[in-house]
């Protein structure tokens, strides 16, 4: 149980029966009366965001927060099949939930789920991951256009932009948390 003075950013709590997470918090004491803390939540599942005010004397729950890694099974259509490595339970999460973490995730990754009373409410992706190009455009040496980078698809269907010299069937370093290059992978 946390109370008013506990609140920091990036603590989690549980209010009305969602988990949110401190996103901002101010604390202010008025001359008179009860000290008060400022704060911006935001919802763990939907994600909308609001502020509050409470007062020193008010009380939380700690969110019910679970993370358990799982391997990434398959797709199909807008569902995403997971399973626990320990218990092999499979869990679906649904392409919305995922997000942009769709644009890495290939056969077999293991992830890292985050749960609320059981039910998935977000992935969270190694820092890096390899990925093979499968569409790029040739590069003509000498080009002196004055573009440095160019586009490519790798085998998630994910396009981003590259240094020139990268071909199809290379295989690229991609960082999960900005999806930029980091560099050629040799095998």
């Amino acid at each position: 149980m946390y109370t008013a003075s506990d609140l920091r950013k990036g603590l989690k709590v549980e209010i009305d029966g969602e988990p949110y997470i401190v996103t901002d918090f101010q604390f202010s004491k008025p001359g008179k009366g009860q000290a008060l803390y400022r704060t911006r939540l935001k919802n763990m599942v939907t994600g909308n965001a609001f502020e509050r005010t409470f007062r020193s004397n008010d009380k939380f729950q700690r969110a019910p927060l679970e993370e358990r890694t799982m391997q990434f099974l398959y797709s199909q259509g807008d569902e995403f099949h997971f399973m626990d490595n320990k218990t092999f339970e499979q869990i679906v999460i649904s392409r919305e939930q995922l997000g942009d973490n769709i644009n890495f995730l290939i056969d077999n990754m293991e992830v890292d789920v985050l749960l609320f009373k059981e039910r998935p409410i977000g992935v969270t992706l190694p820092n890096f991951v390899n990925l093979v190009v499968i569409k790029a455009d040739p590069w003509a040496k000498g080009d002196t256009s004055g573009t440095d980078t160019k586009p490519v698809t790798v085998q998630t269907g994910y396009t981003l932009q590259v240094p020139p010299f990268i071909e199809e069937g290379e295989k690229l370093q991609i960082d999960t948390r900005t999806g930029q290059y980091l560099t050629r992978v040799k095998e």
